[in-house]
């Protein structure tokens, strides 16, 4: 009985090895970017008149600084320009008040985010203070104003810029809010301002980047103010993890930007890792991530656009969007200095 019993297990056992290891696939996505090629350092950022920022992000990881410190230092630069859709410059809600949102993910899923911030100049500083100094992920409104203000983050007393007066104040005139599809952009100061469209409606919100150092981590940050007149309290998919934002040091990390409820409803940046994980480049995974978000109520996504740019751990990068009009900037340590159109399922 007991020889029987011997002979039983080590049949099981030779099974088990055999399916394990002879039969069972290979993850091919994560094997195939550990063999290939590594980066000495990348940045790619939303939009095309940013290349600003990613000069900054860049000359960071020039400098042997990490890739968190890149992102951090574009997100910052980007806030601090006077603008419709990042930093305490841009458009209010409904109600007139400027509200902010970032957050931040280094190469060790350490993550940080702010949300609903009125008095904070830099919101991607304190969402790097949330992931550093807290135990926590997440802070909101007068809470997280609070924490700013108890690890030396001065607060700013709320105010519209000119711009923003002037086009809150066209607002009022209707008090309509329906985010049309164009996200074209043109320049003003050297920074990212959607063109405005006939009814006065903008629809790009978001300063996304992405960021491989010289040891070959992966960081993101995000930052913006959200759709301009939107209801006061609403919150996008920018400074949620796994959905405005996603890293995983293994594969690589995606961005969105656009309408950020539909980017929400899927988990968009973190779907986007998930299919880069099985093998697919950074191109063919944002394209399955936004087919994803078409498929839920293909008709409405005619109405709405949402971009994704994502890099995996050899350097490749790439976008897809719902509609034609979105781009990224690409600086790496061979020039490589450009704007990149991305393909989208609609083309027009």
């Amino acid at each position: 009985m007991k020889e029987q019993r011997r002979r039983f297990f080590g049949q099981f056992a030779a099974l088990t090895a055999f399916f394990s290891v002879g039969c069972a696939p290979k993850e091919k996505g994560v094997d195939a970017l550990l063999s290939n090629k590594k980066t000495k350092g990348i940045a790619i950022t939303t939009w095309d008149v940013d290349m600003a920022v990613n000069k900054v992000v860049f000359e960071a990881i020039s400098t042997q600084k990490s890739a968190l410190d890149a992102v951090e230092a574009g997100a910052i630069n980007i806030e601090d320009t006077i603008n419709c859709c990042v930093g305490l410059g841009g458009n209010p809600d409904r109600d007139g008040r400027v509200t902010l949102d970032a957050c931040i993910m280094d190469h060790q899923y350490n993550c940080g985010s702010v949300a609903y911030l009125q008095r904070i100049k830099n919101p991607i500083k304190l969402a790097r203070k949330v992931m550093e100094k807290t135990p926590h992920v997440f802070l909101v409104g007068d809470g997280a104003e609070k924490f700013a203000a108890s690890v030396g983050i001065e607060l700013t007393p709320p105010t519209l810029s000119a711009d923003a007066k002037k086009e809150y104040e066209n607002w009022l005139k209707k008090s309509e809010y329906k985010p049309e599809i164009n996200i074209e952009t043109k320049q003003s100061k050297g920074s990212a301002v959607p063109m405005k469209l006939s009814n006065g409606d903008y629809n790009h919100d978001t300063m996304g980047i992405l960021a491989i150092d010289k040891d070959n981590n992966v960081a993101g940050a995000c930052t913006t103010s959200g759709m301009g007149f939107k209801m006061a309290g609403r919150l996008g998919d920018s400074p949620i993890i796994g959905s405005g934002l996603y890293v995983d040091n293994e594969v690589g990390g995606a961005v969105a930007s656009g309408q950020g409820e539909e980017v929400i409803r899927v988990c968009g940046t973190h779907l986007v890792v998930e299919f880069m994980r099985q093998g697919d480049p950074p191109t063919q995974a944002c394209k399955k991530a936004i087919e994803r978000i078409i498929k839920i109520n293909p008709a409405k996504a005619k109405d709405f656009q949402v971009g994704f740019i994502a890099i995996n751990k050899a350097g490749d990068h790439g976008s897809y969007a719902i509609h034609p009009g979105f781009t990224y900037a690409v600086q790496d340590v061979d020039g490589l200095s450009k704007v990149v159109k991305s393909e989208s399922i609609f083309a027009t």
